[in-house]
């Protein structure tokens, strides 16, 4: 090709690779490279039966009952360390003074003791008490299912005590959800949730949220509350919608709990008891102080024998300011019972005073 009386050399691309011509190799310094072989894809195998699935699961799965003086609660849990570590929802063992499990593998009653929990995450971490070598549950290798995804339900439904799988498939993530308790009626308020149409009853809280090979990827938490689900004669029967904490959520919360370290919104060993309600002062109360402003003192806690009444507003703990009602329940998450705090409070007339206060044993609650 001329161009101007001039040679014009074209370079050929092909798939990125310059076409020059080399000189060639010297086989004696060379270096070769070998080339690998190619790897076959990786194939899931052929999702389980309901009927497979709970053969797989069930042995891994435990019910609960937790009890708290004349009340109790009935839920579930499932194992994830053969020493018997078990995962559930916080709601389920909240004031329990006393817990037992039945491992659905062995047909075992064991006590239990909360070895550490998060309200905020309704997540709690669950010793069974002399448990050895029991099976485990596989945990989903994603931290989150997708929309559309075939998943499971498997709890003590009713708290009949039998296993009962709810099937069903993934509806939305990252959901967030304001909850209700059946016992007390007390809120809480959810992030992050996994929606699913899976018929979730009471008593399949705490209970794991499988795939379709059996592996969990949630932990149940909230379903529709049975007028909802069967109607009245005021409104239609709802179709079925449920919660579930990402697993990611409560492997979380279990690590730092097996790590011993509160902190956050994670309180790790026994609860300590200081025997007061309050709320948030509000701007536009008359309230001499900003704090948390007490507004109940229990008969012969730590907190009345400390001199606090209602109406006082807690403005430091142990040095730490207090701005808020969250602000002191955080203050006392790192806290054991036995240990010792001095607190300062302000009272309606303005009147500052403090005191050192000893934390008595308590229950599981925020």
């Amino acid at each position: 090709m001329r161009s101007g009386g001039r040679a014009v050399v074209l370079t050929l691309v092909a798939a990125g690779v310059w076409l020059f011509a080399t000189p060639p190799l010297d086989p004696g310094t060379a270096d070769f490279v070998a080339t690998p072989a190619p790897v076959a894809p990786v194939v899931e195998p052929p999702p389980l039966t309901l009927d497979e699935l709970s053969t797989r699961v069930d042995p891994t799965v435990v019910t609960l009952s937790a009890s708290a003086g004349f009340s109790g609660v009935a839920g579930t849990g499932f194992v994830v360390a053969p020493d018997g570590i078990v995962l559930t929802n916080f709601h389920v063992v909240e004031n329990a003074t006393e817990i037992s499990a039945v491992h659905m593998g062995n047909g075992l009653i064991y006590d239990a003791t909360v070895l550490g929990y998060d309200k905020s995450r309704d997540v709690a971490v669950v010793q069974l008490i002399t448990a050895a070598d029991l099976p485990v549950v596989e945990l989903a290798p994603d931290p989150l299912p997708e929309v559309g995804d075939a998943v499971t339900a498997v709890g003590n439904a009713s708290g009949a005590g039998v296993l009962v799988p709810a099937p069903g498939a993934v509806t939305a993530l990252d959901q967030q959800v304001r909850t209700r308790s059946s016992v007390d009626g007390s809120g809480n308020t959810l992030e992050r949730m996994i929606r699913v149409d899976a018929d979730v009853r009471a008593g399949d809280s705490g209970g794991p949220l499988f795939d379709a090979w059996g592996r969990v990827v949630g932990v149940n938490t909230a379903g529709l509350s049975d007028e909802a689900r069967n109607g009245t004669e005021f409104s239609p029967p709802q179709a079925p919608e449920a919660y579930a904490v990402p697993i990611a959520e409560a492997v979380s919360v279990l690590d730092q709990v097996l790590a011993g370290r509160s902190g956050g919104t994670v309180h790790v060993g026994p609860t300590p008891y200081f025997g007061v309600s309050v709320r948030d002062v509000s701007v536009f109360e008359n309230k001499p102080a900003m704090g948390a402003a007490v507004v109940t003192v229990t008969f012969d806690s730590p907190a009345e024998v400390l001199g606090l009444s209602a109406g006082d507003v807690i403005v430091t703990f142990d040095g730490t300011e207090i701005g808020s009602s969250s602000d002191l329940a955080e203050a006392l998450l790192g806290r054991r019972p036995g240990e010792s705090a001095v607190v300062e409070w302000v009272d309606d007339t303005g009147v500052t005073s403090s005191g050192t206060v000893t934390l008595a044993a308590g229950t599981p609650t925020a």
